[in-house]
């Protein structure tokens, strides 16, 4: 029986890679995939890139599409193995929806990679709704400066200030976000500075 897969973790841990290393299994098997991203990241340019190099064309999603018909529609044409769905944070509920659907009446995987929270450690609208329902939940693990599991993901400014408000969504790398601790996390946020103890 097909599955929802949700695959979560802060920023820098992997999730791309692990998806991309998915995708290369499927396919040196013989099987056939389909990968999205989020149209949002304007960084992708259809691509899912990894930190360390790997990338791969991908379909880009808005929380306009309607994932459920465009997979159905390139699954009739020819039979698809496995779906792979990078920065899955940015669907919308309905779109989890879908993919659950995708998965319970097509009987195609759908693996989903995306980070749990914003940079107030709020839950995104794509993220709850995959904690809520996918069929199994996989941590990919990051590592703090203090060598604890980094499961926050803290904003920062240019000079490397903490930041504690604005928009949930700042498309930015390692320029703008640092997976933090909890604890050290917390701590930025209160202090205004990194690494404090």
């Amino acid at each position: 029986m097909a599955k929802l897969y949700f695959y979560y973790s802060s920023m820098n841990a992997g999730k791309s890679t692990t998806l991309l290393q998915a995708d290369f299994n499927y396919r040196e098997r013989g099987m056939r995939t389909m990968l999205w991203t989020a149209a949002l990241d304007t960084r992708s340019e259809g691509m899912v890139r990894s930190r360390i190099g790997l990338e791969a064309g991908a379909h880009l999603y808005t929380p306009q599409t309607d994932l459920l018909a465009a997979i159905s529609a390139a699954h009739e044409d020819t039979p698809l193995d496995c779906v792979l769905l990078d920065e899955a944070q940015f669907l919308t509920e309905e779109q989890v929806w879908q993919l659950a659907a995708l998965a319970d009446e097509k009987g195609i995987p759908v693996l989903c990679y995306g980070i749990r929270t914003d940079f107030l450690g709020k839950l995104f609208p794509g993220s709850a709704a995959l904690l809520g329902i996918a069929d199994a939940l996989v941590e990919l693990k990051a590592v703090c400066h203090c060598g604890r599991k980094a499961s926050m993901n803290l904003r920062v400014m240019e000079d490397g200030t903490p930041v504690s408000e604005g928009a949930q969504t700042e498309i930015g790398g390692n320029d703008r976000y640092l997976a933090l601790c909890r604890k050290h996390f917390s701590k930025a946020l209160k202090t205004g500075v990194v690494g404090a103890d």
